[in-house]
């Protein structure tokens, strides 16, 4: 009997339009693989909407608040319909940046320094020394994020606005300088390391990441020494600390300038990374020998309640 496989995208977060566009990749592959594909653009009605499709397994492929950060996972957990990627607690405790900090810290690994702030102490001057990163606790794909260069007089004006949509807590961190790594785990295995550079020489922001031809991904990357595969056994580490499951992508610093600090550290860890056709984790998979096709089944095979 064909595998009914409802794909979730959509849903109402600042991610949305990504989300679509990862939700639609991931059906077309699993039509290829053969399976049977609902696609549901996810409401506040979908639980009704489940119990009447009445699915073997939703592919999440939501993106942001609501979608990855527990709210979708408690819903499959009381409908008993089997689900990828994180479970409830992972979910909620990765999202929250500032607590999977905590959590990471606890377990050895690397972070950036930094403490949460308000957008009013934000916008009203310095929180921390220039450079820093100013990023919204529970947002995704850059939004709301701003890097406070050295010399910079005011914080960003943005910050005031009336129509600011990225709520009232901001993660204060001190910039590391250097390079953009990242690396996705599957399962239990850490794949490849992709050394991400903005193609316009600037920062990783949105553009750079769903714009073709925004960024330039070096896979493998080109690290010293036994970087590489401190990159790789710290994205299994922190796939681990959070209790993460099925696919998860996190994202690193290194600072290797001549004469930089050295510094190696996570800055996040993605637990519904993007499947665009830009997107890195189908990258890494591609370069592990494992196609877009080959690897969305594996996602829905992993699939599972009790995560």
């Amino acid at each position: 009997m064909t595998k009914h496989v409802a794909v979730l995208m959509g849903g109402w977060s600042s991610e949305r339009d990504v989300s679509l566009r990862s939700g639609e990749a991931c059906a077309k592959a699993l039509e290829g693989e053969g399976f049977r594909v609902s696609r549901v653009d996810v409401t506040r009605e979908i639980a009704t909407t489940l119990s009447v499709l009445k699915p073997d397994v939703a592919l999440n492929a939501l993106h942001g608040p609501a979608g990855e950060d527990g709210t979708i996972q408690g819903v499959l957990e009381l409908l008993r319909i089997p689900y990828t990627h994180s479970g409830v607690l992972a979910s909620a405790l990765a999202m929250n940046k500032d607590m999977a900090k905590v959590v990471m810290a606890a377990a050895g690994i690397p972070v950036p320094q930094g403490k949460v702030v308000t957008r009013a102490e934000a916008a009203a001057g310095h929180v921390l020394a220039p450079p820093y990163v100013l990023k919204p606790i529970a947002e995704g794909s850059s939004y709301g994020v701003f890097i406070v260069p050295e010399g910079q007089e005011y914080p960003p004006q943005e910050l005031s606005r009336a129509d600011w949509a990225y709520g009232e807590r901001l993660l204060a961190e001190k910039f590391v300088a250097g390079r953009e790594l990242t690396c996705a785990v599957l399962g239990n295995r850490a794949l490849d390391v992709i050394d991400i550079r903005a193609a316009d020489g600037g920062w990783y922001d949105y553009n750079a990441k769903y714009s073709k031809g925004g960024s330039i991904h070096i896979l493998p990357a080109d690290l010293k020494g036994n970087i590489y595969q401190t990159v790789q056994e710290l994205a299994l580490r922190a796939h681990e600390a959070l209790g993460c499951r099925g696919v998860s992508r996190s994202d690193f610093r290194y600072d290797d300038r001549p004469g930089g600090t050295g510094e190696l550290v996570v800055l996040e860890v993605n637990t519904q990374p993007g499947m665009t056709e830009t997107s890195l984790v189908p990258e890494m998979a591609a370069f592990a020998g494992l196609s877009f096709g080959g690897l969305v089944r594996w996602m829905v095979e992993d699939a599972s309640c009790d995560r």
